[in-house]
């Protein structure tokens, strides 16, 4: 079978890899192509564009990079054409996903969505190109079930695949003197950064991240670097404020972390299974927000207190980042009985989560569907 498969950040590039990696072992005549990242490309597909061109983030930056978007997906639509896969597999990514999948049926071509966007929270109205375009939607979290039920739409979950992710890398990890070593980290107590994988989202959340370092001089901070960004971006905010930068490493830095800021995201779940506790943030134009605010209609914004239905986490939104960060660091680092509390909340999320397996179960699923 052919397999074209679409990604446009750095978790769907992940997650997809995962997939290819699992259809491989499904199907032995599988052949990939994508529009992705370098995972994806590691785990054998052709990449056509990388997503590095499209990582924008918000209404407004999206529209100011609207031509170049246009013109991806033109040539997107070509090159999926010229390949003629047996199936597409969208990857999250709605703003671009949807209308490929609206071209692909129209050509023929079979479509299958793995992961969800999550029209839920804010875009209910699209869930119309879902039902009459995907011909199976995969989704990774509970509650989406539901949301597509009311919709007609028989989704499947058949769990999270981050923790697939989490069970690969906890079964090869090193020990922390490895990693500190490696780094050429010291030996205070760290605390990580995970300041988004888009340009848009760094520059403006890791300031307000940095902002708290000299209020903690007990402890060392480092940033996980995102794969597209090069040091040199990462720079420009860190110059004489003694913040590490490490790349590829986003586990292993949250392993050994005490405690982290992260933006809101995948990254948020990744950190809670991996047992640290964290302070979810986030921050964008102020045009966007505006607008946002009238189109985002959920409870929480975090996927660890989305799943648990629960503000186990704090949620720090757009104004007084800095200051509300530095309060919320405090409970994180010296309060035991809201850490443990914390972490025990944690230990449910992953119970709700399930077994790792998640990408061969969905792979086995899908290569049914198509044969």
């Amino acid at each position: 079978m052919k397999y074209y498969l679409i990604a446009g950040e750095a978790s769907g590039d992940m997650h997809a890899a995962n997939l290819i990696s699992a259809l491989k072992n499904t199907d032995p005549r599988a052949e990939f192509r994508c529009f992705g990242g370098d995972k994806m490309q590691e785990a054998g597909a052709v990449l056509f564009i990388h997503y590095r061109n499209m990582a924008l983030m918000g209404g407004v930056e999206v529209l100011r990079k609207y031509p170049t978007i246009l013109k991806n997906r033109n040539l997107c639509r070509q090159d999926i054409v010229d390949y003629q896969p047996d199936v597409l597999i969208l990857v999250d990514y709605s703003g671009f996903n949807l209308p490929m999948a609206k071209f692909a049926a129209g050509q023929g071509i079979r479509v299958i969505y793995y992961i969800s966007p999550k029209l839920w929270a804010w875009a209910k109205w699209r869930v119309k190109t879902v039902h009459e375009h995907v011909e199976k939607m995969f989704v990774i979290l509970p509650f989406e079930i539901a949301f597509y039920r009311q919709h007609q739409i028989a989704a499947e979950y058949y769990g999270n695949p981050v923790v697939d992710s989490i069970a690969a890398f906890e079964a090869g990890f090193n020990k922390a003197e490895d990693f500190r070593k490696n780094n050429g980290l010291i030996e205070k107590p760290i605390v990580a950064l995970l300041s988004g994988s888009r340009k848009q989202e760094i520059a403006h959340l890791l300031p307000e991240m940095l902002a708290v370092v000299d209020h903690f001089p007990g402890y060392q901070f480092v940033v996980a670097g995102a794969p597209s960004i090069l040091p040199e971006f990462y720079e420009e905010f860190l110059a004489q404020t003694g913040v590490t930068v490490v790349y590829d490493q986003t586990y292993a830095l949250l392993k050994n972390a005490a405690a982290a800021i992260v933006t809101s995201g995948t990254a948020t779940l990744e950190t809670a299974l991996l047992n640290v506790p964290e302070v979810v943030v986030y921050k964008t134009s102020g045009l966007t927000f505006f607008v946002g605010n009238f189109l985002v209609k959920i409870k929480f914004f975090s996927l660890v207190n989305l799943i648990l239905d629960n503000a186990v986490v704090k949620e720090l939104l757009q104004k007084n980042l800095a200051r509300d960060i530095r309060n919320e660091l405090e409970l994180l680092l010296f309060d035991e009985a809201y850490r443990g509390a914390m972490l025990a909340q944690f230990g449910i999320l992953r119970s709700t989560l399930g077994e790792p397996g998640v990408a061969a179960r969905v792979a086995k699923r899908i290569y049914g569907i198509i044969t």
